[in-house]
């Protein structure tokens, strides 16, 4: 199975981060933790979003908050998927971070979830590799049948309760 490429514009997104990890873990995915910053070591982070593929990546997640231009910059230098994650700064409330994340010109796509969504991040990047991997697929429909099944008994509860 390749790998999902997780990569943090400084240590301070790692709070955040550790929610995808979580999701990736819970479904065996492997998985690789980086910290490159697209404006203090922009030819790292290019070299790795460039040597991603080779490397046996197939997704990769990107997490910056303020200028948020990591996900942007590796999107640049590979054809591979990259979820960009907004994050919150402590002088800001992540708009500024979802804003540089979701506005990508044309012809270099990132996909961006909800700011400190990360643990959507992890599952679309799963929901990316199922699409060849039967295994994920499976576990991604388990998934879904334990959320329905959690509601559906949450809205049992609250309709005998409030008769």
């Amino acid at each position: 199975m390749k790998k999902v490429g997780i990569v943090m514009g400084s240590k301070s997104d790692l709070p955040i981060v550790e929610k995808a990890i979580g999701v990736l873990q819970e479904y065996s995915v492997p998985f690789e933790v980086r910290v490159l910053s697209a404006h203090r070591c922009p030819a790292e982070a290019s070299a790795f979003a460039a040597s991603a593929r080779e490397s046996g990546f197939s997704v990769l997640i990107a997490a910056a908050g303020m200028a948020a231009h990591l996900a942007g910059a590796l999107a640049a230098n590979t054809t591979l998927p990259v979820i960009g994650i907004p994050c919150r700064s402590a002088g800001s409330d992540g708009m500024d971070a979802l804003l540089s994340t979701v506005m990508m010109p044309s012809g270099i796509p990132v996909a961006t979830v909800a700011i400190d969504g990360a643990k959507n991040a992890a599952i679309l990047a799963i929901q990316i590799m199922a699409v060849e991997d039967t295994e994920l697929a499976r576990k991604l429909d388990q998934a879904r049948t334990a959320n329905k099944n959690d509601v559906l008994k949450a809205d049992e509860e609250i309709r005998a309760r409030y008769k």
